[in-house]
């Protein structure tokens, strides 16, 4: 069983309906229990800045599933609530699930990169995991509460 980290967000469709949505969805994966849920932030977009502000949370779950099959199941919850991947990134959304971390395991496959490639440069990735999982640390044993510290989080609020 692995402990699993997951970062939801969403800025389209009614972005609190498009969120718990996606926690229902998440409890009905095989082999998977949902463990913790963070509270939900309001965050202003991470690029372009002409689109609606995020709602953003994290998730904890433990998994029997491999990183690829749990990818599998995310992308399919993504395209059921009609994410549509285009070549901007960045862009507004109705639904993002980001594999965070993945128990130990440091993996860099075409598909998926974890830990994730960005978290560290994200606080509105950060602040949800930190929530839940105040003694997060990365595979190589940096907590990410001393990373978090030097992000500007002053943008992340209550939803």
């Amino acid at each position: 069983m692995n402990r699993v980290y997951l970062a939801l967000g969403s800025n389209l469709a009614n972005p609190l309906h498009q969120v718990r949505n996606a926690l229902d969805a998440l409890n009905a994966i095989v082999q998977t229990q949902r463990v913790a849920v963070s509270s939900f932030y309001r965050t202003p977009p991470y690029g372009p800045p002409d689109q609606p502000d995020y709602l953003n949370a994290a998730v904890a779950l433990d998994t029997q599933l491999t990183p690829e099959a749990l990818l599998d199941h995310t992308q399919r919850i993504e395209l059921e609530q009609g994410r549509v991947r285009k070549a901007e990134r960045w862009g507004p959304r109705t639904l993002d699930l980001d594999i965070m971390l993945f128990g130990e395991q440091v993996l860099n496959t075409a598909r998926l990169t974890v830990p994730h490639y960005d978290m560290l440069n994200r606080a509105f990735m950060l602040v949800p995991l930190l929530e839940i999982a105040p003694q997060a640390r990365l595979p190589d044993g940096r907590y990410l509460a001393d990373i978090a510290r030097q992000l500007d989080c002053s943008a992340i609020l209550p939803w």
